[in-house]
């Protein structure tokens, strides 16, 4: 378990929520199960939170489960092959106006009620604007990876392009990429 300090609070960090398009691998589309690989590296970071004692889960919007594209369970098995304790998937389209869906916290409170976490005692890695949103709202640790659509959010954070709610979120730490954003966590712990 790591401590570190944010905003003038301590905190002890329980479980790692890692957004999968853009932030393990792939790019800024979705890649199916069976064709996606991981960016250089991931596995082992991956495998380090693990030996550190945090809990490590995924947290993904697939819409292309509600169209049969894929199913849950490729999802599941794939993202647990890679080390994941638990998997936390939303399969419905952008349209369908579910609860879980990024930016909405359903599944970080989800897992937060499966799993005994205290959120703000968690962290948030992801590519896409809306990864930070859901972490800013359930009050975890927020941290923007500029892979896959990183670099644009990263942009238009930069340049003040967010607005109204969306501008109000602020990125705990901005990294090149997973491994970075890993070795932040555990380097501040």
């Amino acid at each position: 378990m790591f401590v570190f300090e944010r905003r003038d609070i301590v905190l002890d960090i329980q479980a790692v929520f890692i957004d999968r398009d853009g932030t393990l691998g792939g790019s800024d589309t979705v890649i199916y199960p069976g064709d996606f690989e991981l960016f250089p590296g991931v596995q082992d970071s991956i495998n380090l939170l693990k030996a550190n004692h945090l809990l490590v889960f995924s947290f993904t919007n697939q819409p292309g489960i509600a169209i049969g594209e894929a199913t849950v369970d490729q999802f599941d098995y794939e993202l647990k092959s890679f080390g994941f304790n638990k998997v936390y998937i939303c399969p419905h389209r952008h349209d369908e106006g579910c609860i879980c869906r990024k930016p909405s916290v359903g599944m970080l409170k989800k897992a937060a009620e499966e799993n005994a976490l205290d959120l703000s005692r968690c962290a948030v890695i992801g590519d896409r604007w809306t990864d930070l949103l859901a972490a800013d709202d359930a009050g975890c640790l927020k941290i923007l990876v500029k892979t896959g659509s990183g670099q644009e959010a990263c942009d238009k954070y930069i340049n003040k392009q967010y607005f109204g709610r969306w501008g109000q979120v602020h990125p705990d730490f901005i990294a090149e990429d997973l491994n970075e954003a890993i070795s932040w966590i555990l380097r501040e712990g």
